[in-house]
């Protein structure tokens, strides 16, 4: 007959059920369980983003705030100065706002500058980060610090700049192409054009230093099997390069876009806003109407405008990419 003692000794079945440990949390957990590893690796990330979430939200979201809550209001100079009591209007800014004429041709012919702007930019960009993948070591360094150069520029010392060389009398544009006493800031289609070149002379540097790192990123075995194939630099860039770096340009495209849509600094040093404000953008155009003006409701009403619809093409040119399968 076998004892107590002699069972606890054999490796029987009920004694080694008894003996091992059951293993712990496969069909659940009990409440002194921790979080799981999949929870946990998903918080990590917003804690490390927790400290610039801070500052962005305390830098952002308190000035939007008040931007959207004077847009509301009636707030012009009387109110600043605490002649006049502040008073709720509702939406009657924007009512006002989007019942002057002079708003949508402002507004058209800031969407017609912010495209052009932009297609020029992200065109001489890539077509020089290509260039810098095709030349010696000393000459990409030249046009790496040239580049550079024109990036680190402060708006206003570039638009003054730019001004001098298109000046009309003493310009050295006009004096080498024997146009006299041309007015570039003149007509219309000049000074968009001017302001244009400068807004791209700052903006392109950005666009190849970060384009010209991606096709470094692209393997060399892709690049000579289709230059093997007979492909052009054309067809490598159509098919090959731009379909492999398209989060980069998606990046890049929508930073140019909010920086386009909302100059300022160039418009204004550079023309003024033009004769007759020919030469109108949003972002002067609220300028002059809180400021010149004091109608700072207005002001406050154009920039939410401004905000919304960044924020509405950003959202929107993002659907279409995911729609596309594109991860971003």
């Amino acid at each position: 007959m076998a004892t107590p003692d002699t069972l606890a000794e054999r490796p029987g079945r009920g004694a080694a059920t008894r003996a091992v440990p059951r293993p712990a949390g496969r069909r659940g957990r009990g409440p002194a369980a921790g979080p799981s590893p999949r929870g946990r690796a998903g918080r990590t990330p917003w804690l490390y983003l927790a400290p610039a979430l801070v500052v962005l939200g305390g830098l952002l979201v308190y000035p939007i705030y008040q931007l959207g809550l004077i847009s509301f209001l009636e707030y012009t100079q009387a109110q600043v100065s605490g002649g006049q009591p502040t008073t709720f209007v509702g939406f009657g800014n924007y009512t006002e706002l989007f019942a002057d004429e002079q708003f949508w041709q402002v507004l058209l012919a800031t969407v017609l500058f912010a495209a052009a702007c932009v297609v020029s930019t992200l065109a001489t960009g890539c077509a020089l980060a290509v260039l810098l993948t095709r030349v010696r070591a000393l000459p990409r360094l030249a046009l790496m610090l040239a580049a550079l150069g024109a990036w680190a520029t402060p708006a206003v010392t570039g638009s003054t700049v730019w001004l001098f060389l298109f000046d009309p009398d003493f310009g050295p544009v006009n004096r080498v192409f024997g146009l006299g006493d041309h007015s570039w800031t003149y007509g219309r289609l000049s000074a968009f054009a001017l302001v244009l070149l400068e807004v791209v002379w700052c903006s392109f540097p950005f666009v190849m230093v970060t384009v010209y790192a991606g096709i470094r990123a692209v393997p060399s075995e892709v690049l000579e099997a289709a230059a093997l194939d007979g492909a052009s630099q054309w067809r490598i860039w159509r098919s090959v390069l731009a379909p492999m770096l398209r989060p980069i340009l998606v990046v890049v495209t929508i930073q140019s876009v909010i920086w386009d849509f909302k100059v300022f600094t160039q418009i204004y040093v550079m023309t003024g806003g033009g004769i007759a404000g020919q030469n109108l953008v949003l972002n002067v155009y609220a300028y002059q109407k809180a400021f010149a003006a004091s109608q700072y409701s207005l002001g406050s009403a154009i920039g939410v405008v401004m905000l919304v619809l960044l924020l509405a093409v950003t959202l929107v040119y993002l659907r279409l990419l995911r729609r596309q399968g594109e991860e971003l």
